[in-house]
């Protein structure tokens, strides 16, 4: 894995949960609470999924076994 898809993945996770909010947000307009939680939910674990991934890849890298080209 090269710096700048790093640094994309990273920006994507964030991106993710953002639009969890946003999905959340709106859909509280027109559904129940319970309902917009179970909309949001497969966004947010998403991102906490890409967030421990790149997690592990940095410290691989930091440790050296692994490096970010």
């Amino acid at each position: 894995m090269d710096r700048s898809r790093f640094v994309t993945l990273a920006l994507a996770s964030f991106g993710l949960i953002f639009l969890s909010f946003i999905i959340r947000g709106t859909t509280r307009i027109f559904l129940p609470y319970s309902i917009s939680l179970a909309l949001a939910a497969p966004v947010v674990l998403l991102a906490f999924g890409l967030m421990c991934y790149l997690f592990v890849w940095g410290v691989l890298d930091i440790t050296g076994i692994r490096s970010i080209d």
